[in-house]
């Protein structure tokens, strides 16, 4: 029989846990903030660093591919030493990577600093989830998984507000200084209110799996980034993408022969546990992706500084917040299945209707359909989490949320990844640049940013209106093919998730 030194049933009647609670608010606070904070500085940073799309694609991805890779070991990290401990140790790494942000320079340096930040959230995220589990029993861990979800949302459009904020007045490595107060808070909200909770019979953290984990969705995230460059065809492109599936095979069939392994393949077998884990994961797809595209629509082409930018950006966020709240007495009313799908096909009307922006439409359409989508992804997000969670056995709560997280931040880098890449080759195919020279359609090439840089330098405004429409073009066919994406899975979840709720610990 395994021993675990979570804390009892009893406990979670316990009024302290809101206390607990408020800790891991504070702790995802600080990765909501920080996921949207640099998307609205991508713009600036791209016009100050000389930045290309896929240059930009890797400052936004090696965050997420980081964080991906890591967050495995890190649930067996916190089922092993402490979920409190690893969540503080996570919070200083990602201090210690905005620090290096701060003071660097070049495009590379920064691509370092967003990797530490990432070594850090892998431990914040899954393990902040991995607590809930043992806080509260199923009928509070709804509520719960909402308020640690709106604490995520929150950050968001506070990060593109107090970013482009600071963008206006300071440098853009403010963007990374600003996080300190906010993990500050973090950390001593841990410290005090934070019970420790860990599992003693834990298996070690397996390098081999690990490094597996990182080369493959590397590898994947590279290919798939430099693509749209360099050609689908090209040998070091094919090569290096055979090379990443390679890898996860190769992870997957290690994992399977292991006693307890760190990939527990035996959990994708439970469908309610598979299916609410793949919702999740979709709706992390199409969220990072239109996180990459938007800021630069609304900075770019509708000539916004980047305060106003993230001022744009809070309908969606709004959205998000409103579902999120009201995600708990929906699920009670109409359950699961009927909620993840119904918010599915809300966020997929969503992406269809912005599929049909124009370089004219102007903010009031975008507006309407951001709103939208931001109640499509909290009606999904917050059950499909919950529904995943609770199939769960507790003893396991690290490690399982730790692959639940895992699979929904490769959706994320997937998203950033395929959707850049796809935004990056239909811009580039789109844009008129006949009558430039060489060099200045080549950059004009690389992203709308360094095109109105290139028709401000050589006074050609002929191509400032070529750039707007590509980059449209570009957007509606990412938005279209999110739209379809979620409209596909939410028909799967609707005809294949259970109807009851499947919970380990009722």
């Amino acid at each position: 029989m395994v021993t675990v030194t979570d804390p009892p049933a009893a406990a979670r009647q316990d009024p302290r846990r809101w206390w607990a609670l408020a800790a891991l608010v504070a702790s995802m606070l600080v990765l909501g903030f920080d996921m949207t904070i640099l998307n609205v500085a991508l713009p600036t940073m791209a016009e100050e660093l000389g930045a290309s799309t896929g240059e930009q694609q890797w400052m936004a991805d090696a965050y997420v591919v980081v964080f991906a890779a890591l967050m495995l070991p890190a649930g067996l990290l916190g089922d092993r030493f402490g979920r409190r401990r690893m969540l503080m140790t996570g919070l200083g790494i990602f201090l210690a990577g905005s620090l290096i942000g701060t003071l660097v320079d070049d495009v590379a340096l920064v691509v370092v600093a967003r990797a530490v930040m990432g070594m850090g959230a892998a431990l914040v995220m899954p393990l902040a989830m991995a607590v809930l589990p043992a806080l509260f029993g199923p009928g509070e861990r709804t509520k719960a998984v909402g308020i640690v979800s709106a604490a995520s949302a929150l950050g968001a459009p506070l990060g593109p507000i107090v970013g482009g904020w600071l963008l206006d007045h300071f440098w853009w490595g403010s963007i990374f200084l600003i996080n300190v107060p906010m993990v500050a808070i973090g950390l001593a909200a841990c410290l005090f209110l934070l019970p420790e909770t860990r599992d003693p019979a834990a298996s070690k953290v397996d390098t081999v799996s690990t490094a597996l984990t990182a080369a493959g969705l590397g590898a994947l995230i590279y290919g798939i980034i430099e693509a749209p460059g360099r050609g689908w065809g090209d040998p070091l492109v094919l090569s290096v993408l055979t090379g990443g599936v390679l890898l996860i095979a190769a992870l997957v069939l290690r994992e399977r022969r292991m006693t307890r392994p760190m990939l527990d393949m035996s959990l994708l077998r439970d469908r309610g546990f598979f299916l609410n884990t793949m919702a999740a994961t979709l709706v992390m797809f199409v969220l990072s992706g239109l996180m990459f595209v938007l800021p630069q629509y609304l900075q770019a082409v509708l000539g916004n500084d980047a305060f106003g930018t993230g001022i744009r950006m809070l309908p969606m966020m709004g959205g998000l917040l409103v579902a999120a709240k009201a995600a708990e007495p929906v699920v009670r009313r109409f359950g699961p299945r009927a909620v993840i799908s119904g918010g599915l096909v809300v966020l997929a009307f969503a992406a269809i209707l912005g599929s049909r922006t124009e370089a004219d439409s102007g903010y009031g359409f975008t507006a309407l359909w951001l709103s939208i989508a931001g109640l499509g992804f909290g009606l999904a997000i917050v059950p499909s989490m919950d529904s995943a969670l609770g199939a769960l056995p507790v003893e396991r709560a690290g490690s399982g949320s730790g692959l639940l997280m895992t699979v929904r931040q490769v959706g994320g880098a997937l998203g950033i990844a395929l959707l850049g890449s796809l935004l990056a080759g239909a811009y580039a195919g789109r844009l008129d640049t006949g009558g430039l020279p060489g060099p200045a359609a080549d950059t004009a090439g690389d992203s709308v940013v360094a095109a109105h840089g290139i028709a401000e330098r050589l006074g050609t405004p002929g191509l400032v209106e070529s750039a707007n429409s590509a980059y449209v073009h570009g957007m509606d066919l990412v938005l279209l093919v999110s739209g379809v994406a979620a409209l596909v899975t939410a028909l799967f979840v609707a005809a294949l998730l259970p109807t009851a709720r499947t919970d380990a610990r009722q």
